[in-house]
């Protein structure tokens, strides 16, 4: 992909998130299988499964393994990389030093997938539209709306979402982040 810019959405995308909802479930006093199950039923009616309770935030112990070394060879060829997400902006820190910058729809005030999400990041990067790809595992959230603003739009197939939403024509799939260089 020619490109200029990647932007990475966070969760199921550059994080496993695994160890985040099962902090929720064991807060909320529910099996951690039973959450799941619980917020995998939610997915599939195309609902957002809600968390009663604020886990810790994300460390670079959850980073999936290709994360880092992707976002690290992506650098090393000249491509600008981001990463912004629907996230608390206390998950920002952890990955400052891997990125050229990272910030939240908390700090911005907007979330995916709002027209207005989607031209921040461009003005993150400092790139036009179809400069710039969006990495993430949610058709309905990340790739659905990167393409209809213009972007460059990835899809991983990774996490409940990425697994359940089928690629829409004009968006590229990948299986791993190794891909994308």
């Amino acid at each position: 992909m020619a490109v200029k810019a990647v932007v990475f959405d966070v969760g199921e995308t550059l994080v496993d998130e695994t160890r985040s909802w099962e902090e929720v479930a064991d807060a909320s006093g529910v099996p951690r299988f039973t959450y799941m199950a619980l917020a995998g039923a939610a997915i599939a009616r195309g609902e957002q499964p809600v968390r009663a309770h604020r886990a810790a935030p994300f460390t670079e112990a959850d980073l999936y393994p290709d994360a880092l070394p992707c976002l690290r060879a992506l650098r090393e060829r000249g491509v600008r990389v981001g990463a912004v997400g629907n996230m608390h902006s206390d998950n920002e820190s952890f990955l400052a030093p891997h990125v050229d910058f990272v910030t939240s729809s908390e700090r911005w005030g907007v979330l995916k997938p709002a027209p207005e999400f989607f031209a921040r990041v461009c003005e993150a990067t400092g790139f036009d539209a179809p400069d710039v790809a969006y990495v993430g595992d949610r058709v309905d959230n990340d790739v659905a709306p990167a393409l209809e603003f213009g972007m460059v739009a990835v899809h991983i197939k990774r996490g409940p979402w990425g697994h359940l939403h089928e690629t829409p024509a004009g968006a590229r799939r990948i299986d791993s982040l190794l891909e994308l260089v």
